[in-house]
């Protein structure tokens, strides 16, 4: 919670802040988040303009995911612009919007904790990777490319052709009696 009322309504006045706050609870996606207990590093900027606070500035804060292609945990360091408008109560603002769609001055005060998970969920990849060129998984074994080497394959049979396949390695010496017969005719 931020307290505005040392910034005041006079439009134009500004403030700027630097705070580094804990995370309550886990902020983020199913593959990559803002753990509990990790440092969210704030640098903003209140202005106060005619229909409310304008809060803008960045977020920082370290995330851990794990790679959508091989599975593989990773940590990496985010950096999120932010630009949020709290209208003040009984301004046009608030009484011409709904409930849920701006962030309001309460008592003065601002809540950032919404605005944070809001803007942090929009900027985490749904896929996120361990690295650009992340190769993934073997579809086959399942062995992590990476490290599999270039010359990782797997001999692919088609499964109509299997019953043929089987055939021919089961009998070897039929083969040879079918290449004398044709030699001798």
């Amino acid at each position: 919670m931020l307290d505005t009322r040392t910034l005041g309504r006079r439009a134009g006045s500004m403030r700027e802040i630097s705070r580094t706050i804990v995370a309550e609870s886990r902020i983020g996606l199913d593959l990559i988040a803002i753990e509990q207990g990790t440092d969210v590093e704030l640098d903003l900027r209140l202005e106060a303009v005619s229909e409310g606070v304008l809060v803008t500035g960045s977020v920082r804060a370290d995330v851990v995911g794990e790679c959508s292609r091989c599975l593989e945990p990773f940590d990496d360091r985010i950096d999120l612009r932010l630009t949020e408008l709290f209208a003040y109560p009984d301004s046009t603002t608030e009484q011409t919007t709904e409930e849920d769609e701006i962030y309001r001055v309460v008592d003065d005060h601002i809540d950032l904790e919404p605005v944070v998970i809001d803007v942090v969920g929009l900027e985490l990849p749904l896929q996120p990777l361990c690295s650009p060129d992340c190769l993934g998984l073997c579809a086959e074994c399942g062995v992590r490319l990476a490290i599999a080497g270039s010359g990782h394959s797997h001999e692919i049979l088609d499964p109509r052709w299997a019953g043929l396949a089987e055939k021919i390695s089961a009998e070897p010496a039929d083969t040879e009696l079918v290449d004398q017969e044709v030699k001798e005719n």
